[in-house]
């Protein structure tokens, strides 16, 4: 009777060992506890790694280039006009007191006016008149005659524009106002188109020295 006693408390124990392990005897798989003295431990090693970013070449700041300046620019030249008139200086006095259109010239001065009735309405303006040897008479004298584009048989038939003879073979006619004349009287173009559309046959033309 005791043998089975033993016996049955011995079975009842091996069934307990079992029942706690969650499988066969000596099985170490299952999801049972772990024992409190086991401990797990894992160790992961791995290659150290660099946190610095690779250095990356920065430019200097650009600093924005100055404006260009903008040219200043140029003020349209005014359109050439003809001169104020002046009475001031006018040295003719026959051509001041002739009635209507008249001329007068200042020789020394290089000038020369248009008048009506004694009152300047065209000048001074700038005048070449004959060189050495070839001087332009002085005196008080009237139109002649007048033609647009006269050529001077004396001179190679040399072009005289804006002709306005005063005397034998001496006229108001466009010329250079750098080279002096064989005794016209040389003005510039616009001066010698003034000349001859204002002046009249019979008008009088004064030349002072």
């Amino acid at each position: 009777m005791k043998r089975v006693l033993v016996g049955m408390a011995a079975l009842a124990a091996a069934f307990g060992l079992v029942a706690c392990s969650g499988g066969t005897a000596g099985s170490a798989s299952g999801g049972g506890a772990v024992p409190a003295a086991a401990s797990v431990s894992s160790s992961s090693s791995s290659a150290p790694t660099s946190s610095s970013a690779p250095a990356t070449s920065s430019s200097p700041e650009s600093t924005s280039a100055k404006p260009t300046p903008k040219p200043t620019p140029k003020p349209t030249p005014k359109p050439k006009t003809d001169p104020e008139p002046s009475d001031a200086d006018v040295p003719c006095a026959a051509a001041a007191a002739a009635s209507g259109t008249s001329a007068c010239v200042d020789i020394s001065a290089h000038r020369a006016w248009l008048l009506q009735d004694g009152k300047v309405i065209y000048g001074p303006v700038s005048m070449l008149p004959g060189r050495k040897g070839h001087a332009t008479p002085t005196g008080t004298f009237h139109v002649l005659s007048k033609e647009k584009l006269h050529l001077s048989k004396q001179f190679d038939n040399a072009p005289m524009p804006n002709s306005v003879f005063f005397y034998p073979g001496d006229a108001f006619h466009t010329g250079s106002l750098k080279v002096y004349s064989h005794g016209c009287i040389h003005l510039s173009a616009a001066s010698s188109l003034r000349f001859f559309t204002t002046l009249h046959i019979g008008d009088v033309v004064q030349v002072v020295a």
